[in-house]
């Protein structure tokens, strides 16, 4: 089965990490997508551009707007992704239970 880890970054948290805590983090998520690719269970994954970069369009009634940034009420965001298979759910939540990013977000599973 194919599972969507969709990987939230927690922008309080993120504002706290030095040059050297950032450089660990992209170190530990190359390493671990190469674990996975080795395992088997990597298919592909992409760290998303800066908040700034986003646009949230919705569509209500035949009425579309569309306001700059990603527009939810939480202080965690989206961050990327990483495209797995895994053999059921539990698995697919091992696998992300070492996503890096997990240590300063959250990582959301759902099956494709």
């Amino acid at each position: 089965m194919k599972f969507l880890c969709l990987v939230c970054a927690d922008s309080e948290i993120e504002a706290t990490l030095s040059k050297e805590d950032w450089k660990t983090i992209d170190r530990d998520s190359m390493a671990y997508d190469k674990q996975l690719e080795a395992q088997g269970n990597y298919i592909l994954s992409e760290a998303l551009q800066d908040l700034g970069t986003a646009v949230t369009v919705r569509v209500r009634q035949g009425e579309a707007s569309v306001t700059d940034g990603p527009y939810v009420e939480t202080k965690e965001h989206v961050a990327g992704f990483i495209l797995i298979k895994a053999r059921d759910m539990a698995a697919a939540i091992e696998i992300a239970k070492g996503i890096p990013l997990a240590r300063i977000g959250a990582v959301e599973v759902r099956p494709i």
